[in-house]
């Protein structure tokens, strides 16, 4: 029987090894709140030369690095002889079966997506804590290793079970994925890259010439991010002020708030009533379907995309903080006038970061490119064709992260 004090006490000294220093300290704020004594290194270079002074338990590299890449600094790191060993993680966008084998092949241990989810970066931690236990009490004991992980592939096939179960429930979030207007359609597409994820679109009504229109995308992955996107989505349904935060009453009835007032709405909601270390990125819209006169907020969501008629696209916005990450953030509101034949584009990070095979990520330009060749095609039809589209630029339809799109496609105001 292990002593659980002994598991608790298997890693202690963690390195993060990433040569974007802002990555770094993201995910070392985490580790340090957790307890653990962490060491930042921007190279693999960097990095061995601190394993060969100090003890280190714990190792989350990059992959990807200028220099030595995370697959030679574990290469390098298995080749060390020491009789101690380190369990390493690597940090990767990458999911191809030949990336894993090769990561496996020179030594690491597990792999984890970027960007990190807390969760599952603290129970990667926690298996992390049990392998190395066992390792360091009952070396050589395979038929104790062999019975942990016959145990943990018990648990993950009835976590994935209630999983299927979660994926039906979200998507049930959206209840129309397509809705004709007088003056136009919405159309939206959900593509979770798990059973279930973090990013939700939607759309409401304010009043009858205004309509809500909204994409956002909580961090990480997993249950968390999805209970976290059913928690949000409430903030925005509703057609009445008192169910949705998008909707105010005034002298003259009903009507919507300013965006920005939106976004300042639902930050001040997550920092004070949800308390998580997760943040959100939103981009929202009010349309005004009788005059094409759309204001809008982006809060750290990719760029809105306004496609006009002959197919060229023009980005909005000018980035802006998440949601649920400073206290007292501002946001600014900005706007812009549909013409008919014009349409809005909503999109997650998952299309703009969606990596080619060579790790190349789409980017605006790339998605801008692929909306001039889809400009033919309408409503669903151009969303499921900008799918597949991704899928061909990634060599894959498994997506490293979630994919979200919302388009809103303006014919002009209803005839009199």
């Amino acid at each position: 029987m292990i002593d659980p004090t002994t598991i608790d006490q298997a890693i202690r000294h963690v390195l993060v090894v990433d040569d974007s220093r802002a990555q770094r300290m993201l995910v070392t704020a985490g580790l340090r709140s957790w307890g653990f004594t962490v060491h930042q290194a921007a190279s693999g270079a960097e990095a061995l030369d601190l394993c060969s002074k100090i003890e280190i338990d714990l190792i989350l590299s990059d992959w990807m690095m200028p220099g030595m890449t995370g697959i030679e600094f574990c290469r390098l790191l298995r080749q060390q002889h020491t009789d101690r060993y380190v369990y390493f993680i690597l940090l990767t966008s990458k999911s191809d079966k030949a990336a894993v084998a090769e990561g496996l092949e020179v030594g690491a241990d597990d792999f984890l997506a970027k960007p990190v989810d807390s969760g599952e970066l603290r129970a990667r931690i926690k298996a992390g804590e049990r392998v190395l236990a066992m390792e360091r009490m009952l070396r050589g004991n395979n038929a104790l290793l062999t019975e942990t992980f016959v145990k943990l592939r018990q648990l993950y096939d009835s976590l994935d079970r209630d999983l299927v179960d979660a994926r039906k429930l979200q998507q049930s979030l959206i209840r129309e994925r397509h809705h004709r207007y007088p003056e136009g359609a919405i159309s939206l597409i959900l593509h979770p890259s798990g059973h279930v994820g973090g990013d939700m679109v939607g759309f409401f009504e304010i009043t009858p010439d205004l309509t809500g229109f909204y994409a956002f995308d909580v961090s990480g992955h997993g249950v968390t991010s999805a209970l976290m996107t059913a928690r949000l989505s409430g903030l925005l349904s509703g057609s009445s002020s008192d169910q949705n935060i998008a909707i105010a009453r005034g002298p003259d009835g009903q009507t919507g708030r300013p965006p920005a007032e939106v976004a300042a709405t639902m930050n001040r909601v997550m920092l004070s009533e949800i308390q998580t270390d997760r943040y959100v990125t939103l981009a929202y819209a009010e349309l005004n379907r009788a005059t094409g006169h759309v204001r809008m907020v982006q809060a750290g969501h990719p760029h809105p995309v306004v496609q006009y008629a002959d197919g060229s696209s023009k980005l909005l916005g000018e980035g802006g903080l998440p949601v649920g990450l400073f206290d007292g953030a501002e946001y600014t509101e900005f706007q812009t006038c549909l013409k008919p034949g014009e349409r809005l584009l909503l999109v997650s990070d998952g299309v703009t970061e969606c990596p080619d095979p060579a790790g190349e990520e789409l980017g605006h330009e790339g998605l801008e490119r692929m909306l001039q060749h889809l400009s033919p095609l309408r409503g669903n039809s151009l969303l499921d064709a900008l799918m597949w589209e991704l899928a061909r630029w990634h060599a894959s339809e498994e997506f490293p992260d979630d994919i979200s799109c919302a388009l809103f496609e303006y014919d002009g105001p209803r005839a009199s």
